[in-house]
């Protein structure tokens, strides 16, 4: 029987991507193309809304793609294009960091601007936005999942890329505060590795529950894993018996919300990522310097905390069927 648990405040949310858009050749108008995992899902067209706001307000030729496939080859190809282009600043998403540094770095050496989000390890970006400590992020998810499963049973992680930065760090955070704080409860198997599609989660929730018939807990990271985690509880009838939390939207997660399939889910808001790497962007174009405690005048992102070139918000908000109405998106 799984327990309920009241929710704690943070506050932002995430989004989505589409390929398109030239870079103006007005030379009256910055270009900033925002660079993300993969195109077509909610998390990137959210975090399009945020870009396609800023260039309203702005006025830049700020603009949003991203690859067919969660693919690094395809994002560096996409970012190779962009340089060819003559973009004046990149605000990138990475897939795979690593895979990342050399297109990156010879970004850089054209002289523009980089920032990056999710990639606190990277190198060749002069800032990297993430909306919170990530290890704090999924400490909080394990916690809520935790109470749930009434601090004892077996769980399993999901991450939607084994070199994703931020998934690994979600799930070693959660799992590094479970050890801390609940030694009944046990990880069975290794991190399960869905490419953010749903139908991926999917197929590895059914694989565990095949091989864990007696599993409590699954905590999700990509988007879409607790939607095809949820998928695969529901069909088995298990709504009961299983604690499902991670990151996702009310607007791909909640009609297991509704049906408690999925417990919880915890996000920031892309649009406001979004935006706030563009705003960085405009900084380091100009010349104005980022300061640690400076307010960038966003949700979430109004007293950041500077540790070398990572730039670390406060902006989580942990959701679930009571108050997910509250986040239409």
């Amino acid at each position: 029987m799984k327990i309920r648990y009241k929710l704690l405040a943070g506050a932002a949310l995430a989004s989505v991507a589409l390929m398109g858009t030239q870079v103006a050749a007005d030379g009256h108008s910055k270009s900033i193309a925002t660079v993300v995992k993969i195109a077509g899902i909610q998390w990137f067209n959210r975090m399009e809304e945020g870009v396609n706001k800023f260039a309203e307000e702005t006025g830049m030729n700020a603009f949003q793609v991203g690859p067919a496939q969660a693919d690094p080859q395809q994002q560096v190809a996409l970012i190779e294009d962009m340089i060819a282009q003559g973009v004046n600043a990149l605000a990138v998403v990475p897939m795979s960091p690593e895979a990342l540094e050399p297109v990156l770095g010879r970004a850089m050496e054209a002289g523009i601007a980089v920032i990056t989000h999710e990639a606190a390890a990277q190198q060749n970006t002069k800032y990297d936005l993430e909306a919170f400590v990530n290890e704090d992020f999924g400490a909080n998810l394990m916690e809520q999942m935790a109470t749930c499963m009434g601090g004892e049973g077996e769980y399993a992680v999901f991450v939607g890329s084994l070199t994703s930065q931020t998934h690994n760090q979600w799930v070693d955070g959660g799992i590094a505060h479970q050890k801390a704080n609940y030694p009944n409860m046990t990880l069975v198997g290794d991190k399960n590795e869905t490419f953010d599609d749903a139908e991926q989660a999917y197929s590895k929730s059914q694989e565990v529950l095949r091989a864990f018939p007696n599993i409590k807990g699954m905590q999700g990271s990509a988007s879409t894993d607790v939607a095809g985690i949820g998928r695969a509880v529901e069909e088995r009838g298990m709504e009961d018996k299983t604690c499902v939390f991670g990151t996702s939207l009310p607007s791909i997660a909640g009609q297991y919300l509704e049906t408690a399939a999925v417990d919880g889910i915890g996000f920031w808001d892309p649009a406001v990522a979004g935006e706030a790497m563009n705003k960085l962007a405009v900084m380091v174009m100009s010349g104005e310097e980022v300061t640690d405690g400076m307010d960038l005048g966003l949700p979430g992102y109004g007293n950041i905390t500077l540790d070398g070139k990572v730039i670390f918000g406060q902006a989580w908000v942990n959701v679930n069927a009571d108050n997910m109405d509250d986040y239409p998106f």
